[in-house]
């Protein structure tokens, strides 16, 4: 009942939001807003093309793996930054740098290094998403109540077993918290991926479309791609929220 509580600002937001389009697109005060519900009946007809279909094919093949290579490669990153202070001192700048800095502009360097292809598009979406996904397990170990390394050593834990079966389970809220801020963040890395590096998926259609001021397939796929993040997000949020009882345990 909380839960669904919680949720009704948020639907009641959204449903103003939408009742507020609608109004603006009737009133047919700029083509590029149109009605919202034209939009609707628009996407119900364009997600059974075959155009979309493959674009969405693509563009879930290219975020799927670089949010793959971001989880893989910055969850033990920021696990080792938060128990090792000499790795942590040596990466932290950098990390810093890359979270803060407009990634969009060295697209352009990685398509000189890695080409125009998939690859470059993969890595776009990673580098967009890592960051911030080293940060929170970084934090998330420095919370970590040392009493609970030194009893596993006691126990004879490896430094292997502790790194699985404490760390990585007691930073797991945050770590899950990391993990959904980079997914959304890599939403906005493989578009713009799609863009800038080569024109295919969801970034190829975002430009046939805004090229011939076709408004209402624009904002469709801007629909699907929105409800895909915020989807996912929300998954992983209920995840997060449900591991929660692991903070009170350090």
């Amino acid at each position: 009942m909380m839960l669904f509580g919680r949720k009704l600002p948020a639907m009641s937001s959204l449903l103003v939001w939408a009742a507020l389009w609608e109004v603006v697109g009737r009133l047919d005060l700029t083509f590029f807003v149109p009605p919202l519900s034209a939009v609707f009946v628009t996407l119900f007809g364009l997600i059974q093309t075959a155009p979309f279909q493959n674009a969405l094919g693509t563009t879930a093949y290219a975020f799927v793996l670089g949010v793959g290579f971001a989880i893989l490669i910055g969850i033990p990153v920021g696990i080792l930054m938060g128990k090792t202070r000499f790795l942590d001192e040596l990466l932290l700048p950098w990390v810093n740098i890359f979270i803060s800095a407009p990634l969009t502009a060295l697209v352009p360097v990685l398509m000189v290094l890695f080409g125009f292809g998939a690859k470059t598009i993969i890595i776009t979406t990673s580098l967009f998403a890592i960051w911030i996904i080293i940060l929170n397990a970084r934090a998330g170990v420095m919370q970590i109540n040392r009493s609970m390394v030194e009893m596993g050593r006691s126990f004879g834990a490896s430094p292997l077993d502790a790194f699985f079966k404490i760390y990585l389970w007691a930073a797991l809220p945050e770590i899950l918290g990391g993990v959904r801020i980079g997914v959304i963040r890599a939403v906005k890395g493989v578009i713009i991926g799609q863009l800038l590096v080569s024109i295919v998926g969801f970034g190829a259609l975002f430009e046939l479309y805004s090229s011939n001021f076709l408004m209402k397939e624009f904002w469709a796929v801007l629909i699907v791609l929105f409800g895909l993040a915020f989807t996912i997000s929300e998954f992983l949020g209920y995840l997060e929220r449900k591991v929660s009882f692991y903070a009170s345990a350090r």
